[in-house]
């Protein structure tokens, strides 16, 4: 016996938790399939990582009513500094020059799970099958099945959040390019010797570009890009070197480093399905793209999706309309298409660009970050860029509800 739903979420992790939040409430039966136990310890990416939220995903939890329980938890960036090292070349966003009080917000992982594990668990519409692992996917024309340990469960929608290694996408066939950097990212906590001042600071160095976010208590979340052959190295370092090594890399624009945390790291690619809807399926978050860390744009781009798709489905839900038809998967790959083609292209062309080491390319590289720094109306594009506020903005992004 099938159990029967509207639309069912493979994934309980950022985007599958706030895509469940986004859609509740609006009459539709939705259940969420996760492989782990619902608990922050157990969810594999709710860690310790610092990510940057821009405005328009700061915008986007607001309107879903979950901002309140996150601002406790995050710390503002009202300044972005990016540069390269022994260049000359730098450039400057301003959130006052934007007219804004904060261009984005920084906050972990580990928090931003905690905050939407119990937003989920508090939902009266949505049913959590957790510890739960899908089996096997089938689809007729009106529903999409799938099978799990427990049973089987029929939906007219199913949406992949399963993450970079997808078992729904292998299992229905999705296109997927990949493209590997060479490189990993180096990921920690670590303490200045300065305040931050609500300053990220975007650095491109030899091996990649290095990232420093403000956080809390005035550390910064590190993200450093190093080849995948020093990584084993750098994480083995005692403390003293390794920051003596970051602070090479970085300069002095914080003073010296005083103390570094936990220490991780993971490998870097370019994934990226170029259609991520096929008849009665969507893919979400990194089962759609999962982007090199530069510049932050990763996990933003997932969250417009989500908020496009929820707009989307509960729009044809209230018209009638077979949520889970191909006129209704169309509207959002056309809505959502051009976004993601140009982050997904502009991450991969800034790597490749700023791993270049070819004298007359970087000098030409410095020329165009200070001449980005003298010409407001570039930086002004960058900056709404950045944001997540180019048009056409989420209604979620322009604070209107579903």
């Amino acid at each position: 016996m099938e159990q029967e739903s509207d639309i069912v979420i493979v994934g309980g992790g950022m985007a599958g938790a706030t895509l469940a939040i986004a859609l509740a409430g609006h009459g539709l039966r939705l259940t969420l399939v996760e492989a782990a136990p619902l608990e922050v310890e157990a969810v594999p990416n709710y860690d310790d990582r610092a990510i940057a939220l821009a405005l328009g995903a700061v915008r986007i939890f607001r309107t879903l009513g979950l901002w309140d329980h996150l601002a406790p938890h995050a710390q503002p960036i009202r300044h972005i500094h990016v540069s390269e090292q022994r260049g000359f070349g730098f450039t400057r966003l301003e959130a006052e020059e934007e007219g804004v009080t904060a261009l984005g917000q920084v906050i972990t992982a580990r928090d931003l799970g905690q905050v939407l594990l119990e937003a989920l668990k508090a939902l009266p519409d949505v049913e959590l099958l957790a510890p739960a692992r899908v089996r096997w996917v089938a689809r007729d024309e009106d529903r999409v099945h799938l099978g799990l340990d427990q049973g089987q469960l029929a939906a007219r929608l199913l949406v992949a959040a399963d993450g970079g290694d997808s078992f729904v996408r292998r299992e229905l066939g999705f296109e997927t390019r990949r493209d590997d950097y060479g490189q990993s990212a180096l990921v920690a906590n670590v303490t200045p010797g300065r305040p931050h001042g609500d300053t990220a600071f975007e650095r491109f160095t030899a091996e990649g570009p290095l990232a420093l976010l403000p956080m809390r208590g005035d550390r910064c979340g590190l993200v450093w890009t190093v080849a995948n052959e020093r990584l084993d190295t750098m994480l083995a370092l005692d403390d003293q070197t390794f920051l003596d090594r970051l602070q090479a890399a970085f300069g002095w624009r914080l003073g010296r480093f005083q103390k570094v945390g936990r220490r991780s790291g993971y490998p870097l690619g370019r994934l990226w399905v170029p259609r991520t809807v096929q008849r009665r399926a969507v893919l979400v978050g990194n089962a759609a793209h999962t982007l090199h860390p530069v510049a932050g744009q990763g996990f933003n781009l997932g969250i417009r999706d989500l908020a496009v798709l929820a707009e989307v489905v509960v729009e044809a839900h209230r018209a009638g309309e077979d949520i889970g038809s191909e006129a209704v998967l169309e509207r959002y790959q056309a809505r959502r298409e051009g976004d993601q083609k140009l982050v997904v292209r502009a991450t991969d062309a800034l790597v490749r660009l700023f791993s270049n080491r070819w004298p007359p390319l970087k000098v030409a590289r410095d020329l165009g970050l200070l001449g980005m720094e003298f010409c407001p109306p570039a930086r002004h594009l960058v900056a709404r860029t950045a944001m997540g506020l180019r048009a056409p903005v989420p209604r979620l992004a322009r604070g209107r509800p579903l």
